[in-house]
C-alpha cells in the first residue's frame, strides 16, 4: 500500500486548507485512516480518524468543530478539511492507514502546513 498527501502550503490565521490522501495498492486491507501532525521539536500526534467501513470519525480537542475528515472509498483517496487554521495547527501532517487484519500499518510520506499569523 502506498499512500501519498497533498495539499499542504502556507495559509494565513483563519484560513482553510483541504489535505488528500490518495491510496494505492492492496487498500482492501484497510479498516482505518488517519491524519497525524507533527510540529518541529514535538512528537507526532492524532488528529483525527476515520473507519473504512462504516465512516466512525474520532477528532483531537484541539481540532473538534474546526476539521472534518472524510473518506472516498470508490476513490481510495480520504480529506482532511482544516477550516479557521491557527498558527499551532502549522506541522507535517502524515496519513496514516491501518490493517488490523493483516497487523499492518502504513504511513505517507507527509505534506507541510504553514499558518502565519
Amino acid at each position: 500500500v502506498q499512500l501519498v498527501e497533498s495539499g499542504g502550503g502556507l495559509v494565513q490565521a483563519g484560513g482553510s486548507l483541504r489535505l488528500s490522501c490518495a491510496a494505492s495498492g492492496s487498500t482492501f486491507s484497510i479498516n482505518t485512516m488517519g491524519w497525524y501532525r507533527q510540529a518541529p521539536g514535538k512528537q507526532r500526534e492524532l488528529v483525527a480518524t476515520i473507519t473504512t467501513g462504516g465512516g466512525i470519525t474520532n477528532y483531537a480537542d484541539s481540532v473538534k468543530g474546526r476539521f472534518t475528515i472524510s473518506r472516498d472509498n470508490a476513490k481510495n483517496t480520504m480529506y482532511l478539511q482544516m477550516n479557521s487554521l491557527k498558527p499551532e495547527d502549522a506541522a507535517v501532517y502524515y496519513c496514516r492507514g491501518v490493517s488490523t487484519a493483516y497487523g499492518m500499518d502504513y504511513w505517507g510520506k507527509g505534506t507541510l502546513v504553514t499558518v502565519s499569523s
